[in-house]
């Protein structure tokens, strides 16, 4: 167990959330004035606004002022993003960013190279077009997932609605005032508009211990959370949302009519880590316990108050959710839910199938008279003549999309009428078998790494095509058919869950890795760390041993069972043996 160092008094962080008047100062000040870029103090406030301040690392020069510009993340529960909202950021990423747009692991929207004088108008505009970047990022609530995939029947809508009332649920009150304050000059009319039932769980958080003290901001309080908190939620055997690496993962139950009965909830997943740092370290969610429909708005402000008041404030690297209950156990957890903060009962977990790792790719049935497309994006990365024929589809059929977890979108809404013509645009755009993407490719995932992320300490989504072509190359080689999933990180931070995967590739030194081997295809457990500084020129080398071995084997179990099953003596020996 590790312990918390117990400081004096708040740190120097907690003070800067306590004095910023409900997250807006001092980022209100600088924001008027002429400098280029944030102070650090404000940079950490815009990060409750959904920005992130970057350079471009590539044009860095010794004596020169940095070439400073905002990263920009959209609030999309369940990776929902309406048409209007959709050519709105598509025509700011052309004048005011990079030409770009990239779809994240946590199925929002990303921008990049806004400038500090553009800022209010790009976020502005957002909001105007019924978007939000409001805590897209920071100490608190970030974007709930859900299955993207628009299915009208089975669980499907419950999910995407309980995903949308979170996101509302955790949404700030004060704080939200200050963001439209910033943002569009107070306009309250583009406030979040909660549905009835939502609105009487957010009466709730005024009570008991779920109240911070902090009337204005009733479940967090002027501090916020000790560091960010994550939510997805799904259907039985669907395990698009990387669910055991949430804070909260909600699998929820319905009957034949796709009526929601209650839900599993698993608690305390986080992939960020710390090179050297072994107090710090990826972990998968534990069970917690099913709970009724009607009581589930109110369990995870419950979790969320728990986490705001026992989570560690004087150890950033140590304050998710995950470390609190890796140190105080999950019966600890659920007893002190129960006799402070949750009055409602915890049952046994239900009995869920297998699952599965679902991508929605291709073209699938909708509802009747609807059908849905899913485009496969590797790295998520959208811009050139894909986003110019993106525009004109969505511009054309006024289509909604859904951004997956896997980096990859769904065009929605397409009438029958229409599916013949968007088939043959799509054609034309390389969208030829879309249900059909290289095997290595269809779930692989980078993080943005070099030249914006100011953490990343090597590449990964400039390289991932060429890594997953080398991989590709051995594999034929060795004539192995079947997919191994890999995941890429330019750090340790794992904001594309690379300890999830069978392959993961994780920044250590410039093009130097971590190794990490074992983890499953449908995302159940974790990778272990097998080598620390693998020069990436020494991919091939170092991995062929190991999958000749899985060929030689058979090759019925996956990659990741192979090694998990093979035990870490004999992955070694075969590291070793290259």
């Amino acid at each position: 167990m590790v312990a918390a160092i117990v400081t004096s008094g708040p740190t120097k962080f907690e003070q800067l959330k306590a004095s910023s008047g409900h997250l807006r100062e001092p980022l209100l000040s600088e924001l008027g004035n002429q400098a280029p870029n944030f102070t650090d103090s404000a940079v950490q406030i815009l990060k409750f606004h959904g920005s992130y301040q970057q350079d471009n690392r590539d044009k860095r020069q010794k004596g020169h002022d940095k070439e400073w510009q905002m990263m920009l993340r959209l609030r999309n529960p369940a990776g929902r993003v309406p048409a209007q909202l959709y050519l709105a950021i598509d025509e700011l990423a052309d004048r005011l960013g990079n030409a770009t747009l990239r779809v994240t692991t946590r199925q929002a929207f990303q921008m990049h190279g806004v400038r500090k004088e553009n800022l209010k108008e790009v976020i502005g505009t957002i909001v105007r077009s019924l978007g939000s970047t409001l805590a897209a990022c920071g100490d608190i609530n970030r974007n709930v997932m859900a299955p993207a995939a628009p299915y009208s029947t089975g669980g499907y809508p419950a999910a995407r609605d309980l995903a949308d009332a979170i996101a509302d649920l955790l949404a700030p009150q004060a704080a939200e005032g200050s963001y439209l304050d910033l943002w569009v000059d107070g306009d309250l009319s583009y406030r979040i508009k909660p549905n009835l039932p939502v609105r009487r769980a957010k009466a709730r958080q005024a009570e008991g211990a779920v109240f911070s003290g902090d009337a204005a901001e009733p479940l967090y309080g002027g501090t916020y959370l000790p560091r960010k908190f994550k939510v997805a939620v799904t259907v039985p055997g669907d395990n698009s949302v990387d669910l055991l690496t949430q804070d909260i993962g909600l699998v929820l139950f319905c009957n034949p009519q796709g009526r929601p009965l209650a839900a599993n909830v698993y608690v305390g997943g986080g992939m960020g880590r710390t090179h050297s740092k072994e107090e710090t370290f990826a972990r998968t969610a534990d069970p917690l316990g099913s709970v009724a429909y009607e009581h589930i708005l109110d369990l995870v402000q419950a979790i969320v108050a728990l986490q705001r008041d026992h989570g560690d404030r004087d150890q950033r690297r140590h304050a998710r959710m995950k470390y609190l209950i890796h140190d105080r156990g999950v019966d600890w957890f659920r007893q002190e839910l129960q006799q402070r903060y949750f009055a409602h009962p915890i049952k046994a977990m239900r009995q869920e199938p297998k699952p599965r790792l679902e991508d929605y790719l291709g073209w699938h049935r909708q509802s009747p008279g609807l059908w849905f497309v899913g485009l496969p994006v590797l790295c998520g990365r959208i811009g050139g003549e894909l986003k110019r024929g993106l525009r004109h589809l969505v511009d054309t059929y006024k289509l909604d999309l859904r951004l997956t977890p896997n980096q990859d979108l769904l065009l929605c809404n397409i009438g029958t009428a229409q599916k013949a013509s968007i088939r043959a645009e799509l054609i034309a755009l390389g969208f030829e078998t879309p249900d059909a993407p290289p095997p290595l490719e269809r779930h692989a995932l980078a993080c943005p790494a070099l030249p914006l992320c100011g953490l990343a300490v090597t590449e990964a989504e400039r390289i991932l095509p060429d890594v997953i072509g080398r991989l590709d190359t051995l594999m034929q080689g060795l004539t192995i058919s079947k997919p191994v999933l890999v995941r890429m990180t330019g750090c340790p931070n794992g904001c594309a869950r690379p300890y999830m995967a069978e392959i993961g590739l994780v920044g250590s030194g410039v093009n130097q890795y971590q190794l990490w081997l074992g983890g499953t295809p449908n995302l159940s457990r974790l990778a272990e760390p097998y080598l620390e500084k693998m020069p990436l020129d020494d991919l091939e080398q170092t991995l062929e041993p190991l999958l000749r071995a899985w060929q030689d084997a058979g090759g019925r179990l996956s990659f990741g069972d192979f090694v998990a099953r093979s035990g870490r003596p004999a992955v070694q020996a075969l590291l070793a043996s290259a």
